[in-house]
């Protein structure tokens, strides 16, 4: 059966100029044992005899083609062609090269042992660089490519020119290695480099150092000096504290923009910052946020009115008391976003700010920025308007307690603080509902993204993980927030002003193909996603809706986020995908998030009736969008990598134990397996005995000798084997 399968397999890619998919080929052939061609079809990609490139796409091998079943047998018995014959057989199996004109510029992204890997800035695959080509380039350096080529393996090109060099100084870990103690970069640098032996006196393995990276005189060879020793890589918070250092986070404020941020913090509310602003100091306005939270940057009140509802979202008014240009803008210019750890918070603004003068604090008078946004009852905007305002919030709603009053466990003294905004919480409610809903009909997908609670001791070592759960209020919140996000962005495009949106263009076609080749794989109706060109948010909720209260509910959530593309930040008013809004944008958190600001700094200009917008803002409102992104993508990077360090930390605490989890990933090395508790690990297939698993290139690996299968969504029992705290990386067997 198995050897029939192949033959089929091989007379279509060989006979048919087409070229398809894995799941295509499955189509073509009407193949109704998908396992059987899975087998198939990796035993002949394993014989050279198909190509399976990254998009699932198969093609027969460069090479002299046979019959089907003589190739396969020679495959099998590993027997080569006779000597005359393997002249034109080496012709033939060359890569046709194409040359690409032009350069291109780029990023050095890794660097490995006798190669590199390159970055294109306007998007693309890598492109591979040898290390004879690279001119002594370095990770994160821009360079100038040239020699462009293209064949079947991929891009390759040369180094024309460092145009910029990245910093030289990268964190890592000290090793053993067979000559001595050798340094493991934790960025991209795929193997140990040699240290300087007079920078390691007393140092010991494993220790999380700061090492300046030298080129070896004479060779391409690189060396490591160590400058900086921050202790033992065994403690998630010392590994923590590197990659701070490793991605450029700043954690101390300059003593100008202290001081600058005590003087402003000390002015107070003044009868001219009162002139012109909306008096909202008697409306019933509250604050929502987690217990710990310290900086509240939003308030709301709603009201039923005769047509819908009235929502009142209002913002600390940050552009008011961080000026432009001021040493305290450019200190949030260039941190971008708040960073949030297990143990810390590195804050964009400093205490007196976030904190202080623009927290919306309960009791206190405060200088807003509000959004009032008229709604019908189905929640759909029937109008909106900007204003300067003073508000006085009655309550510092907390989430929890907010929940408990929604669910109706509040106790006396609970429903009697929250007496003064009651009504206001409960049209609320019904509001985020029907926002909800909304979104829902117009296709929103309801994505599942599990983030991790971490629980760390009086020493700091992370003693437990769970899912950080959301309750209504949360929900409710959240809902809020995009209509104010939605009327901001409506605004500025109504009125054609510079400005700051959060965009989420279309997902790479390619992407959705390969999701459809996934979903199908799982047994999930795929047709929505085969026109990938004009795929919507729509077709990706028919998709979650088949999953939905099914094991394969969590891995196809995370297979939808990785297909859509990154959000990001930009000028222009491309939509939202994963929202499916044609209007948004980032307006109600100025006080973490630095193209928030900006926005409220091109709204008031735009309420001030600044007759010069795009003189004064164009050229700001496009730096802001760049540089916010790149300091999200930053701050994102450094978050998980720390997580992975915590759970890594947790999970030394439980070697030996046993759990029941999800597999969640499959890779032609083993699986991966999400616990309960959102921790992940690795399962290398060599540790199933006596097992030899066959990757199907997609979502399964199948056991050839028991029929066994690993894929995705499935249970499986494992065991803590390993765990390193400072790579993060945590290992599991088999339990059985």
């Amino acid at each position: 059966m198995l050897e029939e399968m192949k033959d089929k397999i091989l007379h279509v890619v060989q006979k048919t100029p087409q070229v398809f998919t894995s799941r295509g080929l499955i189509q073509k052939m009407k193949i109704k044992d998908t396992k059987l061609f899975y087998q198939a079809l990796n035993q002949l990609k394993q014989q050279g005899l198909v190509s399976v490139n990254k998009k699932h796409r198969v093609q027969a091998a460069p090479g002299p083609r046979m019959a089907p079943s003589s190739a396969v047998k020679r495959a099998e018995k590993g027997g080569a062609p006779k000597a005359r014959n393997l002249r034109p057989i080496r012709e033939k199996l060359r890569q046709p090269v194409e040359k690409i004109e032009g350069v291109k510029n780029a990023v050095i992204v890794s660097l490995s042992k006798g190669f590199a890997f390159a970055r294109p800035e306007d998007g693309g695959d890598d492109l591979f660089i040898h290390a004879r080509q690279l001119k002594s380039a370095f990770i994160g350096d821009s360079v100038v490519l040239d020699h462009i080529q293209r064949s079947e393996r991929g891009f390759s090109a040369d180094v024309e020119t460092v145009t910029e060099k990245a910093s030289r100084l990268l964190t890592g870990t000290l090793v053993q290695g067979d000559l001595g103690l050798e340094f493991a970069p934790d960025d991209a640098i795929r193997y140990n480099l040699p240290v300087q032996k007079d920078s390691i006196k007393h140092l010991r393995a494993w220790t999380k150092v700061q090492a300046e990276i030298h080129q070896i005189p004479g060779r391409d060879d690189l060396s490591a000096r160590i400058v900086k020793v921050y202790g033992t890589s065994n403690s998630a918070k010392i590994c923590a504290d590197a990659i701070i250092d490793q991605n450029g986070i700043r954690t101390k404020f300059s003593d100008e923009v202290l001081a600058e941020a005590k003087k402003v913090s000390k002015r107070g509310i003044s009868e001219k910052d009162l002139k012109g602003r909306l008096d909202l100091r008697d409306t019933n306005i509250c604050t929502i946020d987690s217990a710990d939270a310290k900086d509240l940057d939003d308030a709301i009140s709603v009201s039923r009115t005769r047509l819908g509802y009235r929502l009142g979202v209002h913002i600390a008014d940050v552009s008011h008391y961080v000026k432009a240009g001021s040493a305290i803008d450019m200190e949030a210019r260039e941190r971008g976003t708040s960073v949030y750890f297990a143990d810390r918070v590195i804050p964009m603004l400093p205490v007196e700010l976030s904190n202080g003068v623009c927290s919306l604090n309960a009791g206190e008078d405060k200088l807003t920025l509000s959004a009032i946004i008229e709604l019908d009852k189905q929640g759909a905007i029937l109008s909106y308007r900007f204003r300067k305002s003073v508000i006085n919030s009655k309550v510092r709603g907390v989430y929890a307690e907010v929940n408990e009053i929604f669910a109706g466990k509040a106790d006396k003294e609970l429903r009697k603080k929250y007496a003064p905004v009651i009504r206001s919480l409960n049209a609320a409610r019904e509001l985020a509902d029907i926002l909800r809903e909304r979104g829902r009909k117009n296709g929103t997908v309801d994505l599942e993204s599990t983030e991790s609670k971490f629980t760390l001791d009086e020493t700091g070592v992370c003693v437990d993980v769970s899912p950080r759960g959301t309750g209504e209020s949360e929900q409710m919140i959240e809902q809020l927030m995009i209509a104010a996000n939605q009327a901001a962005a409506k605004l500025a495009k109504q009125a054609r002003i510079p400005f700051v949106y959060r965009i989420h263009e279309q997902p790479d076609p390619a992407r959705v193909e390969t999701l459809a080749d996934l979903v199908a794989a799982l047994g999930l109706n795929a047709v929505s996603l085969r026109h990938s060109a004009s795929v919507t948010t729509a077709d990706f909720a028919k998709v979650m809706a088949q999953a939905q209260n099914t094991p394969a509910q969590k891995v196809v959530s995370h297979q939808l986020l990785r297909t859509m593309a990154k959000a990001r930040y930009d000028t222009q008013p491309v939509g939202h995908f994963g929202l499916a809004l044609e209007d948004y944008c980032h307006f109600t958190s100025p006080i973490r998030r630095y193209p928030d600001t900006a926005i409220h700094r091109i709204i008031s200009a735009y309420l001030e009736k600044d007759k010069q917008m795009d003189l004064h803002f164009a050229d700001f409102a496009k730096q802001a969008a760049s540089q916010s992104s790149k300091c999200e993508v930053r701050a994102m990077m450094a978050e998980r990598s720390a997580e992975d360090c915590y759970m890594a930390e947790y999970m030394t605490q439980h070697l030996g134990e046993e759990y029941d989890g999800i597999i969640s990933g499959v890779t032609m090395r083993g699986v991966f397996v999400e616990l309960p508790n959102t921790v992940e690990g690795f399962v290398p297939v060599t540790s199933f005995e006596g097992a030899h698993f066959q990757f199907d290139g997609l979502i399964t690996q199948y056991d050839e000798t028991t029929g066994k299968k690993l894929t995705i969504g499935q249970p499986l029992r494992v065991k803590a084997a390993a765990a390193d705290v400072a790579s993060g990386r945590i290992d599991f067997v088999p339990a059985e």
